[in-house]
């Protein structure tokens, strides 16, 4: 986070991480003001990894009542059946939830288009294994230099093939100005 601000970044608005430890700490200490909401994904991948394969799809049937909610409030009393329903056989799915709810449920203060965007990593991720493909063939690269070349010219094939696009970007980008207009002046 600190090589961020060696950069020269001063704010980040929202950080959009999976469950890795020490996330949230580093984060904090770096930009204390920032917003954090951990993917979904990897939220529900590493709360049902010990559900059984024969409740895996109810359950599932049930978290999506959490996590697609309309708002907070209707999200957590989803999260309370949720609770009453699955506590006794997967108290630690339950328990993940729960625990992590501060940081799951930042993008219920967004609107829906905005929060299709930070609810998971996705693509961050999908860029990054396209920077994956195009840099594992090559060994070695002469210098810091090359490598950017490379990554930048990459990145402009990656986004004029539509593979890392966000749909209604205009949308979402006024959305984001309207909700941060403070922070833009600042």
């Amino acid at each position: 986070m600190n090589d961020l601000k060696n950069r020269g970044v001063k704010d980040v608005y929202v950080f959009c991480v999976d469950g890795l430890t020490g996330f949230r700490e580093a984060i904090n200490a770096a930009f204390p003001k920032s917003q954090i909401q951990r993917c979904i994904i990897h939220q529900i991948r590493s709360s049902t990894r010990y559900v059984s394969y024969k409740d895996i799809k109810a359950l599932m049937s049930d978290l999506k009542k959490v996590y697609q909610a309309i708002n907070e409030e209707e999200a957590l009393n989803a999260l309370l059946e949720f609770k009453e329903k699955w506590q006794k056989n997967y108290p630690s799915c339950v328990r993940s939830w729960e625990e992590n709810w501060d940081i799951i449920s930042t993008f219920f203060a967004y609107p829906a288009e905005v929060r299709k965007i930070i609810y998971t990593t996705n693509i961050i991720e999908g860029l990054n294994r396209q920077f994956r493909k195009i840099t594992k063939n090559k060994p070695s690269f002469t210098n810091d230099d090359s490598l950017r070349k490379i990554l930048y010219l990459a990145s402009k094939n990656i986004v004029s093939h539509g593979s890392v696009t966000c749909r209604n970007w205009d949308v979402v980008s006024n959305q984001l100005s309207i909700m941060f207009e403070d922070k833009e002046s600042a």
